[in-house]
């Protein structure tokens, strides 16, 4: 189970660069790697398959930036920007809770 704590910390590290209903696109600060409860690639490429309506993840390290597919029936747009503006997390730690298709 993911806990609002850990979606506000990683979302306080993104900015949108793009959005489009389904496809949204981030920059990340590298200063995430400084967390104690780092997050590897390997984390945050293998969420596609812990959790429901995320279809795939692309990282680019050289410009720190990652392209989440998603599918805007399960995930509202409106969703993606709260998170980011670190709003309604407790809704979105809900939804993504119910969506998790093993513990993460």
């Amino acid at each position: 189970m993911i806990t609002e704590e850990q979606i506000i910390k990683i979302a306080s590290y993104f900015t949108i660069i793009a959005h489009a209903p389904g496809r949204i696109r981030v920059r990340v600060n590298p200063k995430i790697q400084n967390e104690s409860d780092n997050i590897s690639i390997d984390d945050i490429q293998s969420l596609p398959s812990k959790i429901a309506g995320i279809k795939n993840i692309k990282i680019n390290k050289i410009i720190a930036s990652v392209t989440i597919l998603y599918e805007p029936t399960v995930f509202a747009p409106s969703l993606w920007e709260d998170l980011i503006k670190g709003e309604n997390i407790n809704e979105i730690s809900k939804l993504i809770n119910n969506l998790a298709k093993e513990v993460i």
